[in-house]
């Protein structure tokens, strides 16, 4: 017989359990043999809680897609374990629990856009071809809906592997590159409903090139490199810690070199330059490199906040 403790317990370890979506512990995947051998994923672990936005961002060969395929359960893992929900991925996909909107996978050229959501919510059953109208629309897919896929252009047909994501209602989204092609008022639609979609409980994670996508919608942010983990945190800590901020200003009249002495000598400034009578640094404390510059007689002061792509720059330069 159970005591209250061990029940409490089992309770809380359930709920933990139900709220964890994504569980990734000691991922490996490498490709090719001997010293041919590509270590596209060099061990990470990655846990992802119900509703979390989370971004994943890393240059070319970072192995960003390698791991959304295993997550998606396309390829199988060389090391470690992937679970979804406590799920092998290929079986949360068949299931709908999860999807994703893909680089790579081509379209069926012959169909038209109405007739590919329709086949693809067939194999999920009833409810999802109910849902083929409704997808339609908050795809702005509907005014195209008899276009031919091959008569689509590449932000059209994105916008369409997208309809084919969400006609499973799916609790995981896994979005690789999702608005590549997509013109800026595509992209902006996209977000529209991403947010709406992760304000009602959606689990989102989408790897991106675009920065401000990452910056702007993402309240968590992973980074890989060369096929691990290099920083994973919220977003605007992690923007906040590694960018610090910058600093520029018109020059006084004469004395630039004493400034720029003054600057140097200045804990916690860095990364001096003088172009067109301009100064500009960066500083983790911008209050007192602000008044080392206006002591010295430097005007037009601007201070701008950390971005993201100066994170994501110090975090991946060799």
């Amino acid at each position: 017989m159970s005591t209250a403790a061990e029940t409490q317990t089992h309770e809380s370890t359930s709920t933990n359990a139900s709220e964890m979506a994504v569980s990734i512990e000691g991922l490996h995947k490498h490709f090719g043999l001997g010293e041919r051998t590509v270590k596209a994923v060099a061990g990470i672990d990655l846990s992802i809680r119900r509703g979390e936005i989370t971004a994943l961002l890393g240059p070319n060969g970072a192995g960003k897609t390698t791991t959304l395929d295993m997550l998606l359960g396309l390829t199988d893992p060389s090391a470690g374990s992937v679970a979804v929900y406590g799920q092998r991925p290929a079986r949360a996909a068949k299931a709908g629990v999860i999807a994703g909107v893909l680089q790579t996978g081509g379209l069926l050229s012959d169909l038209s856009v109405r007739e590919t959501v329709e086949v693809i919510a067939s194999l999920h059953g009833g409810d999802a071809l109910a849902r083929v109208p409704a997808v339609l629309d908050r795809t702005d897919l509907a005014p195209i809906a008899r276009r031919r896929i091959s008569k689509c252009s590449g932000g059209e047909q994105q916008r369409v592997k997208f309809a084919l994501a969400l006609v499973a209602d799916p609790d995981i989204l896994v979005l690789d590159e999702p608005t590549a092609g997509m013109d800026v008022t595509a992209r902006r639609h996209f977000w529209d409903v991403m947010r709406a979609d992760a304000d009602a409980g959606r689990t989102i994670l989408f790897a991106t090139h675009y920065l401000e996508e990452a910056e702007q919608f993402a309240r968590r942010t992973v980074v890989m490199h060369r096929g691990v983990i290099v920083a994973d945190a919220p977003t605007a800590q992690l923007r906040a810690n590694l960018g610090g901020r910058t600093l520029s200003a018109d020059l006084p009249a004469g004395g630039a070199d004493e400034l720029v002495l003054r600057l140097e000598r200045t804990e916690g400034i860095g990364d001096v330059r003088i172009d067109a009578g301009r100064v500009s640094l960066r500083a983790a404390d911008s209050d007192a490199a602000a008044s080392v510059l206006l002591n010295a007689g430097a005007h037009d002061l601007e201070i701008a906040a950390p971005t993201l792509e100066t994170a994501f720059t110090a975090l991946t330069e060799d």
